[in-house]
């Protein structure tokens, strides 16, 4: 988050959109024994 706030809400979504996908995707998990969700669905295929 900037340090005087976004001035668009646009702006907001873009950025929650980019950690949202970082942390979903991206992210290593230890309910998947630390691997990111993307490589855990790999392994399982």
């Amino acid at each position: 988050m900037p340090p005087k706030g976004y001035k668009e809400v646009e702006e907001a979504k873009q950025d929650m959109t980019s950690f949202f996908m970082r942390y979903n995707r991206i992210r290593l998990h230890s309910y998947n024994n630390y691997l990111s969700p993307i490589a855990m669905e790999q392994q399982a295929a």
